[in-house]
């Protein structure tokens, strides 16, 4: 017997099923850059939802079979961050950020810089992620979660193609929208992460009714509805510290009254 094969010794490769699925995330993010790039940005941002289904299987799939290690973290963020990091900044740039140049040289410089502060921040938001990920709350996320902010960008980009949005107005919107995305990843405020709920946990009835008419809305028009769903998403923990915050501020108010 070759002592080398033992029951203790530590076998050298990688699970097959959750990196293959990491490696689908990569390859659409990838896919989204090359459409951009061809001028197919209806398919740029559908490649970037694609992304976003191979992320979310990957790590329930290693953790459901029990194939979770260290190689398959690390690569599930470098995909992470070309998928959503990358991508969504350079289909944004390539459909129209880069035109703001036409109203002057001033605008360009806003444009390349709103594409690359919204990569440099989803590179952010992933090492903070990482840096944290042993002692941080797993029912909440610290910033806007990069999918989340990719989808938003990808869906404005497609919701634009699909209604013809030019013009001056039109390129800051994309630029605003940009930004935007990439502060709210950096930004302090918590998100539900959804990861307290176990995937076979049962449910009332009547809540999971909402999946199908969910899906029937998008049908009726994907990226208008992706946008809206995804836009309220990144809103609602702004909206919920605003609220918190001015109800604390009411409330020596209320007390000095009585």
């Amino acid at each position: 017997m070759n002592p080398e094969s033992g029951p203790n010794t530590t076998r050298k490769g990688i699970y097959v099923l959750p990196n293959l699925l990491t490696t689908g995330c990569l390859f659409f993010g990838f896919y989204a850059i090359v459409a951009a790039i061809d001028g197919n940005f209806a398919r740029a941002g559908i490649a970037v939802y694609v992304a976003m289904v191979f992320d979310g299987l990957d790590g329930r799939v290693a953790r459901l079979t029990g194939t979770e290690t260290h190689f398959g973290k690390e690569y599930d963020s470098l995909a992470d961050m070309v998928a959503f990091g990358l991508a969504p900044a350079i289909v944004c740039y390539q459909w129209g950020v880069a035109r703001i140049a036409e109203y002057g040289a001033a605008w360009g410089r806003f444009g390349w810089i709103a594409a690359f502060f919204y990569a440099a921040t989803a590179a952010m938001r992933l090492a903070r992620f990482n840096a944290r990920a042993a002692t941080a709350d797993k029912r909440y996320f610290e910033g806007l979660p990069s999918p989340s902010a990719a989808a938003i960008v990808a869906a404005f980009v497609w919701l634009a193609n699909e209604y013809s949005i030019e013009g001056l107005p039109g390129l800051v919107l994309a630029f605003t929208v940009t930004a935007s995305a990439g502060a709210l990843m950096v930004s302090r405020f918590s998100y539900r992460s959804f990861k307290d709920r176990a995937a076979g946990e049962r449910v009332a009835y009547s809540r999971f009714l909402v999946v199908p008419v969910v899906f029937a809305l998008i049908a009726l028009n994907p990226p208008l509805v992706l946008f809206g769903l995804f836009a309220s998403f990144a809103l609602s923990a702004p909206l919920v510290w605003l609220w918190r915050r001015l109800r604390r501020r009411s409330r020596p108010q209320d007390g000095s009254r009585g």
